[in-house]
């Protein structure tokens, strides 16, 4: 994932740092509070995957530039339920970070950006999930309006903020606005496929018993809270 380079040029670009500062300090906390409930191997774990995971869907799924930034498919909802919200958080940020160190080291000046615009929405999704699921239910048997409802707000966090950086760096020019319109439209069809990929993903490890208990996925994904 990118935010196109110069979309907020050196001046301004001081302003991710800190953002990008505090969303890894929160990440680093979920990670301690991680460690209280499970062992050092289980965060361990569960960080690797989602790191690779990410690292894929960034390099591998269909991604096009549209307007300001590209489009991904990222399956920020699908991490969270899978493996937990700081192997999740943790996924994203070193999945981001190989990218940029690899890939594309042209997105590294953006990488405060980048990671905002990925970090939060997944914290504001994780905040939702403790309101609208139920503490005696397992993930795998969460409904499709649930699992619509996180993607919504994770994609739509994505879109706010890549509006925000284009508003902070380009102003209200029609064509900025365009450009946004563009990207956040085409950035919510993800939305009609990423509760069909929790889905699929939930009611494969139903059926997968073997990983109840295993440290390399989150708990909350068979058992009640």
């Amino acid at each position: 994932m990118h935010i196109e380079p110069g979309l907020v040029d050196s001046a301004k670009i001081v302003l991710s740092y800190a953002t990008g500062a505090a969303a890894l300090f929160y990440t680093a906390k979920l990670a301690g509070q991680a460690l209280r409930e499970r062992q050092v191997v289980s965060l361990a774990a569960r960080s690797v995957v989602s790191s690779m995971l990410v690292l894929g869907f960034f390099e591998f799924l269909p991604h096009h530039p549209v307007g300001v930034s590209e489009v991904h498919l990222i399956l920020g909802s699908t991490l969270f339920l899978l493996l937990g919200q700081a192997p999740a958080a943790i996924g994203l940020a070193v999945g981001l970070l190989a990218q940029g160190l690899f890939f594309a080291p042209i997105d590294l000046p953006q990488y405060g950006m980048n990671v905002t615009t990925l970090l939060v929405p997944l914290f504001a999704l994780a905040a939702l999930a403790r309101r609208i699921i139920a503490p005696n239910t397992p993930y795998v048997d969460l409904t499709y309006r649930q699992t619509l409802k996180l993607s919504v707000t994770y994609q739509a966090g994505i879109v706010g903020w890549v509006g925000f950086w284009a508003l902070y760096g380009q102003g209200f020019a029609v064509e900025n606005l365009a450009a946004i319109g563009a990207f956040g439209g085409a950035y919510m069809l993800v939305v009609v496929i990423e509760p069909l990929a929790d889905l699929a993903v939930l009611a494969a490890a139903k059926t997968l018993h073997g990983l109840k208990g295993s440290p390399v996925v989150e708990t909350r994904l068979y058992q009640a809270a």
